[in-house]
């Protein structure tokens, strides 16, 4: 397989999830001369590829053409000051990819002037170890080919969903954005609930790390959607079903979890500034 966008790719910022994209992009097949890094203190990870693959890269670095795409992996504060000097690198075909949080298409254009083709796109962590979840939509301006490339792209680093109504990207930073977080918190409240019934806290840690991997690697594998693999584990009358009329009660994670996805909802909606 081989990556092919009709141009340099300009990836800035060089963090984790950047530096994760850029190994996905050169594992399946994007040609090195084509991928540029700009960032002035790209992460360990990002150093072992500019060096392994001999990346052009800096905190400025030559370019020469215009991009086919740029994609924007910095934090969202400083989009405002990279964003101007940018748009003077690319020409009118230049796709932009934005990854940072809270940036919505209007603000970005705000920033890299009209009739620039957008696409805004939400990762999630695991893209970190190629089994991210992302979500992307763009402004009227992107081209079929540049949708494509797209894919292609986030494809890299996991799986991924298109949507048309960018207002759903809230939503999708509640759930799957900010998702991991839920799990690894969910980790940590087992592990400490097992602490408290006697278990040695290393044992704990390991049980409910261990539990949880395995849970979602069944989850990925198994054809039955997540209320039949839990049916499948709760017995009548045994251990499973006593926790669950906790877990799923009136009070339970059903309600909490609806609190918790409408408070990272109206949150998201805050950091975009609607």
């Amino acid at each position: 397989m081989t990556i092919e966008i009709g141009g340099p790719l300009l990836l800035v910022g060089a963090g984790k999830m950047g530096s994760a994209m850029a190994a996905g992009w050169l594992e399946q097949g994007l040609a090195p001369h084509d991928l540029i890094i700009q960032d002035p203190a790209p992460c360990d990870d990002a150093l072992k590829l500019i060096d392994q693959h001999q990346l052009v890269s800096g905190e400025d670095p030559a370019l020469p053409t215009p991009p086919a795409i740029i994609v924007l992996a910095v934090k969202p504060q400083m989009m405002a000051q990279i964003l101007p000097a940018l748009a003077d690198k690319a020409n009118e075909q230049t796709l932009f990819l934005s990854i940072a949080a809270g940036q919505n298409l209007k603000t970005l254009a705000s920033h890299l002037g009209d009739k620039r083709p957008i696409v805004r796109a939400m990762p999630n962590t695991p893209a970190c170890i190629g089994r991210g979840m992302s979500v992307a939509c763009s402004n009227q301006y992107v081209l079929d080919a540049q949708v494509e490339h797209c894919i292609t792209l986030l494809s890299a680093v996991g799986n991924i969903a298109w949507i048309n109504d960018e207002a759903q990207m809230d939503a999708v930073t509640a759930v799957s954005g900010s998702g991991p977080a839920y799990l690894f918190a969910l980790t940590e409240c087992m592990a400490l609930a097992g602490i408290k019934q006697g278990l040695d806290p290393k044992l704990a840690w390991k049980l409910a790390k261990t539990t949880l991997e395995g849970a979602g690697a069944l989850m990925r594998h198994s054809t039955d959607n997540p209320v039949i693999l839990r049916k499948n584990v709760t017995s009548p009358g045994g251990t499973t079903e006593a926790a669950l009329e906790v877990l799923m009660g009136k009070k339970g994670l059903p309600k909490l979890m609806d609190k918790a996805i409408r408070a990272a909802t109206l949150r998201s909606k805050e950091l975009s500034g609607e």
